[in-house]
């Protein structure tokens, strides 16, 4: 099993990298804002309770996709409310199971994030929609998390979606899966 664990600051294109990559693979998509926005439909973002719930979310899956052999793709935004051994709670997970996590940063410049993130697609998806909300972000200190060791690092400003998705495949000899997910199969 690999978990395809792509990271990167807002904006940066990491659900869009992930749909290509998905497309290409047939892995299912568990996208950052599925745990983010069914935990915080009852509590709010960064709360004790929130960060729990999320973070067992996350757990939970990566581990019956490790148990069941089934590949993954995952986007994360590293910020300060993560607890601090996520990563590793991550990776033990997936090992404990003989899986394998492949950790991919995008990047993008502030310049081209601060043009991205007004995208009215991110506003219609709940995510982080405003410039000036973005850049008391980044003065405040930014993610405030700490680094996470990438296994392949895309520059998604010179490195279009499909040619990222290209990049992952080849970088981590992905496979394709035989079918696509479907999330509702017909009934036998």
């Amino acid at each position: 099993m690999r978990l395809v664990f792509i990271f990167g600051p807002a904006a940066c294109g990491k659900l869009t990298v992930a749909k290509a990559l998905a497309a290409r693979t047939n892995y299912p998509l568990f996208h950052n804002h599925l745990a983010l926005d069914a935990v915080a439909a009852v509590f709010p973002f960064g709360s004790a309770p929130f960060v729990r719930l999320r973070r067992l979310y996350w757990l939970a899956m990566f581990e019956e996709a490790a148990r069941e052999d089934r590949p993954l793709i995952f986007t994360f935004a590293p910020e300060n409310t993560v607890p601090s051994g996520f990563i590793e709670e991550t990776r033990a997970v997936v090992e404990r199971h003989g899986g394998e996590v492949c950790f991919v940063e995008l990047t993008v410049s502030p310049e081209e994030q601060d043009r991205r993130v007004e995208n009215p697609d991110r506003k219609a998806s709940n995510k982080l929609h405003s410039v000036e909300v973005l850049r008391k972000f980044r003065a405040a200190g930014g993610p405030a998390y700490r680094p996470i060791p990438a296994d392949l690092v895309i520059d998604t400003e010179a490195t279009p979606p499909d040619a990222a998705a290209e990049r992952i495949i080849e970088a981590f000899g992905l496979a394709p899966l035989a079918s696509p997910h479907v999330m509702y199969p017909d009934p036998e």
